[in-house]
């Protein structure tokens, strides 16, 4: 890979990890001695996706805001990453009237149609809709692609099957993704899935299948480009798993005390994992580790402050946007 696309994937990865953290201290700060999960400014669960950079990262770098994305209950990654609006995305989580969705939906239903972007807590979900996109985009005429997004328990759910199906029976261009990080919320994917990898089951559909190992940005862009230009070029669906890390809980509150492996996960971690690769590649030195960490601070932070700045939504409101007007 060329310096500057290795130092933008990075630039990514910063940047989501940076939100993450700045989420993850914003949830809790309101929300002791006790832990209330309906407590603070931002109320409810939270699934933060920190480990799983690398995925987003490497997919959306090969995206444009034309393209579609459907993505999981853990969706701040891919949402950074396809560029949807920092401060609307963060109002929403807040729950605050210039949220993307004015504060109806939360952190696990977001939705941009400045970047068709969606996603939603229901699992595997994102599937249909973007096959749906897909044949949009065909019917068109144009080189457009949906990507879908959805972790490793989601691939044993109907709809999975059902959208690689139909994708591939209909040639749609749409790049399917899957997140392995081992764990459906507290199922270790040994305990409830027959393959070691779902990549083998895009051979059931005569579509190509990839799984990619070790966390590894630069491996997942350049399989990722391999199908994002499949599908533009008019020849059909592919299946991308990646082998990723989910740092820390299922949701936030999460003990954990299902998990065998955390001992080992901050060992795993692909952002200095990758920091240290490209400081060795001289592609990075330590200035511009710390202008890169602070340009990411910068924007974060002025996000949260734009969340923080809205209104909450008037209670007299609760049945508006509910319906669309005819």
């Amino acid at each position: 890979m060329e310096p500057e696309d290795r130092l933008g994937l990075y630039r990514m990865m910063v940047l989501i990890r940076t939100y993450e953290e700045t989420i993850l201290r914003e949830y809790h700060a309101d929300k002791k001695p006790v832990f209330d999960i309906g407590a603070g400014l931002i109320p409810g669960e939270m699934h933060l996706s920190a480990g799983q950079e690398p995925v987003a990262a490497g997919v959306c770098a090969h995206l444009s805001a034309d393209d579609a994305v459907t993505a999981t209950h853990r969706p701040h990654h891919f949402a950074i990453a396809h560029g949807v609006d920092l401060e609307k995305m963060t109002a929403e989580i807040f729950g605050r009237v210039d949220g993307l969705g004015r504060g109806r939906g939360g952190h696990m239903h977001l939705f941009d149609p400045a970047t068709h972007f969606s996603c939603s807590g229901i699992i595997a979900e994102g599937y249909p809709p973007a096959v749906g996109q897909a044949l949009a985009f065909q019917r068109r005429g144009t080189d457009r692609v949906a990507v879908a997004v959805t972790g490793e328990g989601a691939a044993n759910q109907g709809a999975f099957h059902e959208a690689l199906n139909l994708a591939a029976l209909w040639q749609l261009p749409v790049v399917f993704v899957v997140e392995d990080n081992d764990w459906g919320i507290s199922v270790p994917r040994s305990a409830s899935t027959c393959v070691t990898s779902n990549a083998v089951r895009a051979a059931g559909y005569g579509i190509p299948g990839h799984r990619v190992e070790d966390n590894s940005v630069e491996a997942v862009h350049e399989v990722a480009g391999e199908a994002v230009a499949r599908a533009r070029a008019g020849e059909g669906p592919s299946l991308i798993e990646v082998h990723t890390l989910r740092l820390w809980g299922h949701f936030e509150g999460d003990a954990q005390g299902y998990r065998s492996d955390l001992e080992g996960v901050p060992g795993r971690d692909p952002l200095p994992t990758y920091e240290k690769e490209l400081l060795a590649a001289g592609v990075l030195d330590d200035a511009a580790v710390s202008s890169i960490a602070a340009q990411a601070r910068d924007r974060v932070e002025a996000a949260v402050a734009f969340a923080k700045r809205s209104p909450e939504p008037d209670p007299d409101t609760a049945l508006d946007f509910v319906f669309a007007q005819a």
